[in-house]
Order: C-alpha cells, then sequence, then structure tokens
C-alpha cells in the first residue's frame, strides 16, 4: 500500500468475546446465521445468557443453603433449575432482559413471547 492509503485506514477495535471449541464449518454457507447476525450483538446475547445463568444458579443455592429449598440429587436440582430458566424466558420480563442487554430498547408490552418462524425453505 502507499503511505496515503495507510494513513486514511481506521483503526481495528479489538473485540472481546469467548471462542468456542468446536471447529468452524467448512463451508460458509453451512451455518448462514454466523454471517447474518452482528457478532458483537451474539457476544452480548451469550454473556446475557450467562448472567442469566449464573443468576439462577446463585439463587438456587442460596435456597439450598439456607435451608429453604431440599434437593435430593443433582437430577432434581438441573430439572428445578431448568424449569426456572424456562419460566424467566417464557415472560416478558426474561425476554425484555435479553433485549436490554444486547442493546435494544423495548417495551414489555410490544415483546412477542410467541413469535412466527418464518422459514425461506419449505421444511
Amino acid at each position: 500500500m502507499n503511505d496515503d492509503t495507510e494513513q486514511s485506514l481506521t483503526p481495528l477495535n479489538t473485540i472481546n468475546f469467548e471462542v468456542t471449541k468446536d471447529s468452524a464449518p467448512m463451508d460458509p454457507s453451512g451455518n448462514p446465521f454466523k454471517l447474518v447476525v452482528d457478532p458483537v450483538m451474539r457476544a452480548k446475547l451469550r454473556r446475557a445468557i450467562f448472567d442469566l445463568i449464573e443468576s439462577h444458579d446463585t439463587e438456587l443455592a442460596r435456597y439450598v443453603g439456607e435451608g429453604s429449598l431440599a434437593l435430593d440429587s443433582y437430577k432434581e436440582y438441573i430439572e428445578l433449575f431448568a424449569h426456572s430458566l424456562k419460566q424467566t424466558m417464557g415472560s416478558r420480563e426474561g425476554v425484555a432482559y435479553l433485549l436490554q442487554a444486547s442493546g435494544f430498547e423495548v417495551t414489555k408490552d410490544d415483546i412477542n413471547l410467541i413469535p412466527e418462524t418464518r422459514w425461506k425453505v419449505q421444511r
């Protein structure tokens, strides 16, 4: 490159996000989601989901620790944990949390809890 072109380039910013250990698809068209959705928004969404999981885990541990919740097995813990997450994600408050953490401001009344999946191909 010549000096004029190098001076006009904007420096790249580093984006912090977790890297999966899964191998990347050999064919980029094999997973269009990764190509279409903004990686920064996806990283924010993953962080919000992780924080939500941590919050549920902490609360369940607190209830067990203070003796207000009895658990007989890890199986029961996982069942309660999954049920708790399902209740949260099925609520306007849970979806609003993910939207807000991903950078969107949407009123709870505008949240669609039963979105239509619009496939572009016949499935």
